[in-house]
């Protein structure tokens, strides 16, 4: 594949020789099966010279289309067979020579769609899927914010990327995707902005001059396209929506929040209409929601408050309906909060990331399709917005952390999510950004970003660097880069001093093959609106009118239950209870079911019958509402027991499932139970919060 994109790139930048070089070299190595497929192409497309060993000079290729065009996208992914080439461009030596297979490789080693197990990302065939991704920008927008915005001058690092992904100006896309596999990635973050979803203008021809097929298209038909070729490569294709406007992230740009310079509701439509558009191609695998979370001048984006600056409502809302009403096929991803605080000091500051996670995790309505993510970065800090001057604080770096602090820092902050398994907030980790300049001198960067490869190998985690592309001789932290004549630089090079890191990182020993069906627990939190997170009680509508109501997952059942609060944790543990299709749930808000004995004398108790659980509840304020109960589909215990939680917590060894509801007490059966019921009271001011659960043996 790569010398054929090659081939193609000297071609059209007018160096025929070297060209035809190019392809005389594939022929003297053996790899007569890419030469024979491409004669049969140029002699449909009415090539004079069929190629017998070695091809006809290029100048008899039909005209005016150009050879790219005519072998680019589908057209190109069957013209090539299975063979090894190198390339001789001019560009520096590859440090790995891709097979032609690369594609067809990568595309037969998963299968659509993912989903999570764990702490790990599956394919459909339950086989681990790692994320070993980079982020291909340029659609989110590279302008600066002033100045003229057709002046290149204007842009970041003056990389004009035209709210597309960068360098379709300067190499084939086949060319580009070529050097991807060659990375040794198997999946792109694609940054977009909400403003070029909507830019109905056509791109500049000059834009994509060297992908003429993508003349006349709009920015959104553009990411189309590359999104199209992309996925036809084999690879997993994450939306990032990286910005409102096509800014250059991130600092005080109008796109701190994801309802900056848009309202939430246009924020939410346009992703429900993206993961639509998509929705057919399985390998548009993730929706990552909003980059950056991060404080205006004047307010801080927040973790369950229930405001319009809530970032954990936000994002639990638009996952719930990317699920239910745009692609059940999603992961939804989500990253924590960037920053928070005034960045001086002597005033509160601090980069949460996902430690709000720890206490107020998220509950979808599909729960295996949840991913969290986090950006570190060298020259930013846990406490340090990474800026120099205006809005510097003197706090470390991660850079000047030690080793020893900055694997602390990581697991605090972010990687404790993976880290501790059979918690609510146990999930895949992503580290979505992450990154470095070739021409980094100071030590202790370069002993950070060392560190941090370090880590995440230790950590087996899924990562994507940040950035793929970028222009030879502007910014330097890309690790591909391609000049005006489409020719590459980087890390595949050999003088970048980053390329054993990266070769490292992507060659590391890691789990692969199936991955064992784990314990979920989730939480339930009722703070400020309902939790019904089960689609067959969606389906019961509005089933106790004016209360907070939780209903678990799918395949779960209630564990366990706060005393004040609201909040519930839910578990398939011990077993997943099956219900059958036909078996409607019901709401309980009497004792008719309370035959077996008084379990909580003097107390209200609200009980499910025979061979039921407890699904789901409502409150109204601190008050018990009802209880819902869903038929198991199966024989359940009649053995139990009352676990009284009204005056402190009463929770199984090891609290399995975590802190769930911080500051209140909790009451929770064991794995090997069933909550039964709920008791409570109004005497005594007990206020009729929840006092005991009723649980009972799973197996008789």
């Amino acid at each position: 594949m790569v010398v054929v994109a090659r081939a193609m790139l000297t071609e059209r930048n007018g160096n025929q020789e070297n060209a035809e070089h190019t392809i005389r070299q594939a022929a003297d190595t053996g790899h007569r099966i890419i030469l024979a497929r491409l004669a049969a192409l140029r002699e449909k497309a009415g090539v004079r010279c069929p190629l017998v060993s070695v091809p006809c000079p290029l100048e008899d290729t039909v005209r005016p289309t150009p050879f790219p065009a005519l072998l680019s996208g589908a057209l190109l992914l069957g013209a090539l067979g299975a063979a090894t080439a190198t390339a001789s461009t001019g560009a520096p030596p590859m440090t790995r020579i891709p097979a032609a297979d690369d594609a067809a490789g990568l595309a037969d080693a998963w299968t659509a769609p993912l989903s999570t197990r764990g702490r790990y990302i599956v394919d459909a065939s339950g086989n681990r899927f790692k994320l070993k991704s980079a982020n291909w920008h340029g659609a989110q927008g590279s302008w600066n914010g002033s100045g003229d915005i057709n002046d290149p001058a204007n842009h970041h690092d003056g990389e004009k990327a035209d709210q597309m992904p960068l360098g379709l100006d300067r190499a084939p896309i086949q060319a580009i995707l070529a050097d991807f596999h060659e990375l040794g990635i198997n999946s792109i973050r694609l940054p977009f902005s909400n403003e070029m979803l909507h830019d109905e203008r056509p791109v500049s021809d000059d834009s994509v001059a060297a992908n003429p097929q993508l003349r006349d298209k709009t920015p959104l038909q553009v990411f189309d396209a590359v999104i199209a070729a992309t996925t036809a490569e084999g690879f997993a294709v994450v939306l990032n929506n990286h910005t409102n406007t096509s800014r250059f992230c991130c600092g005080l740009d109008g796109n701190e929040r994801w309802n900056t310079s848009q309202s939430t509701a246009q924020w939410e439509n346009d992703w429900i209409a993206l993961a639509r558009r998509y929705k057919d191609n399985k390998r548009v695998v993730g929706a990552d929601l909003y980059n950056e979370v991060r404080r205006t001048v004047t307010d801080d984006a927040n973790w369950n408050w229930g405001n319009d600056h809530d970032w954990w409502t936000a994002s639990q809302r638009l996952g719930d309906r990317l699920l239910t009403e745009a692609n059940p096929d999603l992961l939804v991803i989500v990253e924590g909060i960037n920053w928070q605080g005034i960045p001086l000091d002597g005033f509160s500051h601090w980069r949460p990331t996902l430690e709000p996670v720890r206490t107020v995790s998220h509950t979808l309505v599909a729960s295996n399709k949840l991913v969290y993510s986090a950006h570190f970065y060298g020259y930013t800090g846990p406490n340090h917005t990474g800026a120099s001057g205006l809005g510097e604080t003197h706090d470390p770096r991660y850079q000047e952390l030690s080793r020893e602090e900055l694997f602390a820092t990581l697991d605090r902050q972010a990687f404790f999510v993976t880290g501790e398994t059979g918690r609510h907030f146990t999930a895949p980790l992503w580290i979505s950004e992450f990154g470095i300049g070739s021409d980094e001198t100071n030590p202790q960067a370069r002993a950070w970003f060392g560190n941090f490869v370090d880590y995440l190998i230790g950590r087996d985690a899924d990562f994507a660097y940040w950035p793929l592309v970028g222009w030879t001789g502007h910014g330097t932290w890309s690790i591909l880069n391609y000049d005006a004549q489409g020719r590459r630089s980087g890390i595949l090079g050999g003088s970048d001093w980053r390329a054993a890191h990266w070769s490292r990182l992507v060659g590391a020993p890691q789990k692969s093959g199936p991955v064992a069906v784990t314990d979920t627990w989730d939480m339930l939190n009722l703070d400020h609106a309902d939790a019904v997170q089960s689609l067959r009680t969606r389906a019961l509508g509005e089933w106790d009118p004016g209360a907070r109501k939780g209903a678990c997952p799918d395949g779960q059942r209630l564990a366990g239950l706060a005393h004040r609060g609201g909040r519930g944790l839910c578990t398939d543990a011990g077993t997943s209870l099956t219900v059958p299709a036909t078996a409607q749930s019901t709401v309980v808000r009497d004792e008719r079911h309370v035959q077996q004995g008084d379990w909580a004398g003097g107390y209200t108790k609200y009980q499910c019958g025979i061979n039921q659980f407890v699904s789901g509840y409502s409150v109204r304020g601190q008050e018990v509402s009802a209880v819902l109960c869903t038929p198991a589909g199966r024989t359940l215990g009649m053995s139990g027991r009352t676990v009284w939680f009204d005056r402190g917590d009463n929770r199984p060894a090891g609290e399995p499932g975590g802190e769930f509801a911080q500051g209140n007490f909790k009451g929770q059966c064991r794995t090997d139970e069933y909550a039964a019921g709920v008791a409570f009271t109004s005497a005594w001011a007990k206020g009729k919060t929840p006092d005991a659960l009723l649980c009972r043996k799973l197996e008789g």
